[in-house]
C-alpha cells in the first residue's frame, strides 16, 4: 500500500501430505526463466513509444542480475490439483520439522508469485529452526498455476476475490486433508493477498483448521481505494517488457521497485514470460506474466470491506506497514482497543518481504512464537 499510494500522490500532484522433492538441475533452469508481472511502486521512466527490432538490440545480460533458482529458498515445489479449484496449483514448501510444528501460508499480491517470499521464508526456517514451515503459492492467473481442463491460460481469468478465497481454502484442504492432525496456520498475505487470508481465515475455521493469526502487509483500505483510479498512470509508465531476464531484474532493482537484488533475482523470473512465437520484431523479448490492467474490473472489491473483516477475525492480528500513513477510521479505533498488533518497518517500499526479508521475518517469528507458544496468563493479540 505505502509505495502505491505514495506514487499515487506523486501522480496526481506532478501532473501436509509430503510433497515431492524440488525439481533437479534441469528444472531449477526453468524455474530461472519462469514468467509473472509486477505492481507499480517505484515506477520508472514510461517505456519509449518503438522500439528496436530484438535482432538489433544485442544487449550483453549482466551477471549480476542473472536469475537465482528457488531451490536454494524452499525445500520442496510441486504442481498440486485442486479438482475443487479446476487449478494445478504451483507450491513452494518447507515443512516444519516437528509434529506440533506451524506452517505458515504466504498468499502473493496481484501480478508477483509464491517466489516473492523466497528468502523471507529461508529467513523464517532458519530463525525458528524447523519449528515454522513456510507455504508459498501461485494464485491462479499467475506464476505456475493452470486450469486442469485448459492447462493454456484463459484470456480473460476470474480474479475475484471470493473466487481467490475459494482457491486458498480448497488447496489446503488437499494438502492438510485432516484438520486434526494438520499443523496450525499462520495466513500471511502481501497487498492483495492479505484480503484473500483475512476472508479465508472463517472458512478454514469452519473446517476446524488452527489459525495462528492472520498477517496483512502493506495494505489499507481506505488509501488503496483512494489511490485506484491512478492506477491505470502507473501501468502506463512501466516498460512493455524486457529483452532479457536480467533486463527485468535490473529495472526493478533500479526502480526501487524490489531494493533487494538477492531477492529480485529469485522472483522476478517468474512475473514474465517470453514473448508468443510470431509476435513482431519491435516488440519486447519478454513480457509481463500478469497483464494487470485487465485486472482493473476487480480492484475495488479486492479492498472494500477489507478492515471490518481484518478486525473481525477470530484469530490473533498483525498488520505490516512500510510507511506511517495514518490508518484509517476502523483500524484506528481498533489498534487504541489493542485488537491486532501493528508494526512499521523504515526504509522499505511496498515489497516489503522482498527489501527487509530478515526484518519481516523477525516481525512474523515473535508474532507467531507471541500466539503459538502462548504462556499462561499472557493473552493473544486481539484478546481484550
Amino acid at each position: 500500500m505505502s509505495d502505491l499510494y505514495r506514487s499515487a500522490l506523486q501522480a496526481r500532484f506532478a501532473k501436509a501430505p509430503q510433497l515431492p522433492p524440488l525439481p533437479g538441475e534441469e528444472d531449477e533452469e526453468d524455474e530461472a526463466e519462469d514468467h509473472v508481472g509486477a505492481l507499480p511502486g517505484g515506477m520508472g521512466p514510461p517505456a519509449a513509444p518503438s522500439r528496436t527490432p530484438r535482432a538489433v538490440r544485442k544487449h550483453s545480460p549482466k551477471a549480476e542480475f542473472a536469475p537465482l533458482s528457488a531451490s536454494g529458498y524452499f525445500d520442496q515445489a510441486t504442481q498440486v490439483s485442486v479438482s475443487t479449484s479446476d487449478l494445478d496449483v504451483r507450491v513452494y514448501y518447507t515443512p516444519p520439522k516437528f509434529e506440533d510444528g506451524t506452517v505458515m501460508i504466504c498468499h502473493h499480491g496481484a501480478g508477483y508469485s509464491g517466489l516473492t517470499f523466497a528468502c523471507m521464508a529461508k529467513e523464517i526456517t532458519d530463525m525458528t529452526k524447523g519449528e515454522c514451515g513456510v507455504l508459498a503459492y501461485d494464485c491462479r492467473g499467475h506464476g505456475k498455476t493452470k486450469h486442469i481442463s485448459t492447462p493454456e491460460f484463459p484470456e480473460e481469468e476470474n480474479l475475484a476475490v471470493d473466487v481467490l478465497t475459494d482457491d486458498l481454502a480448497n488447496l489446503l484442504r488437499v494438502v492438510f486433508p485432516d484438520a486434526q492432525s494438520a499443523p496450525s496456520l499462520l495466513l500471511v498475505g502481501h497487498s492483495l493477498g492479505g484480503s484473500v487470508c483475512v476472508r479465508a481465515c472463517p472458512k478454514l475455521q469452519e473446517h476446524r483448521y488452527r489459525i495462528t493469526g492472520v498477517a496483512v502487509i502493506d495494505v489499507v483500505e481506505e488509501f488503496t481505494l483512494e489511490a485506484l483510479p491512478l492506477m491505470h498512470s502507473l501501468l502506463n509508465a512501466r516498460p512493455e517488457g524486457f529483452d532479457s531476464p536480467e533486463e527485468a531484474i535490473e529495472w526493478h532493482v533500479k526502480t526501487n521497485t524490489i531494493r533487494n537484488p538477492a531477492s529480485a533475482r529469485v522472483s522476478v523470473p517468474g512475473i514474465i514470460v517470453p514473448a508468443p512465437p510470431g509476435s513482431p520484431p519491435s516488440s519486447p523479448a519478454y513480457l509481463w506474466r500478469t497483464p494487470l490492467r485487465s485486472t482493473a474490473p476487480y480492484w475495488t472489491s479486492w479492498f472494500t470491506g477489507l478492515s471490518s473483516k481484518f478486525l473481525a477475525s477470530r484469530t490473533a492480528r498483525l498488520l505490516i506497514l512500510a510507511g506511517t500513513e495514518r490508518l484509517d477510521k476502523e483500524l484506528m479505533i481498533g489498534q487504541m482497543q489493542g485488537k491486532f498488533q501493528l508494526v512499521v518497518i523504515p526504509g522499505v517500499g511496498h515489497m516489503v518481504h522482498e527489501d527487509d526479508p530478515r526484518r519481516m521475518a523477525d516481525v512474523l517469528v515473535e508474532f507467531w512464537r507471541r500466539n503459538e507458544r502462548v504462556v499462561v496468563g499472557v493473552k493473544k493479540v486481539g484478546e481484550l
